[in-house]
């Protein structure tokens, strides 16, 4: 039997890791999983909109003119062409969202926030604000925040640079265009 590194997903035959950084990891994973759940749900009941919905408009509402071309939404968002594709026609149905000639090249089409979206996000913005001021800001406290800030910005920069190293990455982003 080949040697591979330890969490290669292929090697079937790992034992599962116990020390305390894997402890962190799903204490953190699971309470993680628990606040997105309850956002969703907190947006829905108060806002009609999903998590996906939320991520678009949240996605368009702080660019200027409230529009991106439909490929720096989809890499903004990170999701594949056909999710963003059928998200953007179920929302351009509930007059949330319109598609609009590109004004640069006038051949692609840009996706623009509508004034119902713009609306219907600053409530959404708002809910989850106030949510999140509640149940994470309050119970962390200000050094901890600031803890999970410069955690979120170490991860951040170190997954950035995963997906530029990962040929299957890069290829499946080429793949999009």
């Amino acid at each position: 039997m080949t040697h591979q590194p330890p969490g290669r997903l292929d090697d079937v035959t790992a034992t599962p890791t116990t020390d305390a950084g894997m402890d962190a990891w799903r204490a953190y994973a699971a309470a993680h999983e628990r606040l997105v759940r309850h956002l969703a749900r907190e947006i829905t009941r108060e806002t009609g909109l999903s998590d996906a919905d939320y991520a678009v408009l949240d996605a368009l509402v702080d660019v200027p003119g409230g529009r991106l071309r439909s490929r720096e939404l989809r890499l903004a968002l990170e999701w594949e062409k056909s999710r963003l594709s059928h998200q953007i026609r179920r929302m351009e149905q509930r007059g949330l969202l319109a598609r609009e000639t590109c004004e640069a090249d006038g051949r692609s089409a840009d996706v623009v926030i509508t004034p119902e979206g713009r609306t219907t996000s600053a409530r959404a913005r708002a809910v989850r604000e106030a949510s999140l001021r509640s149940l994470v800001l309050e119970t962390l406290g200000a050094d901890r925040v600031e803890g999970l800030a410069q955690t979120a910005s170490l991860l951040g920069a170190r997954l950035a640079r995963a997906a530029e190293e990962d040929p299957h990455c890069r290829a499946a982003l080429a793949a999009e265009d």
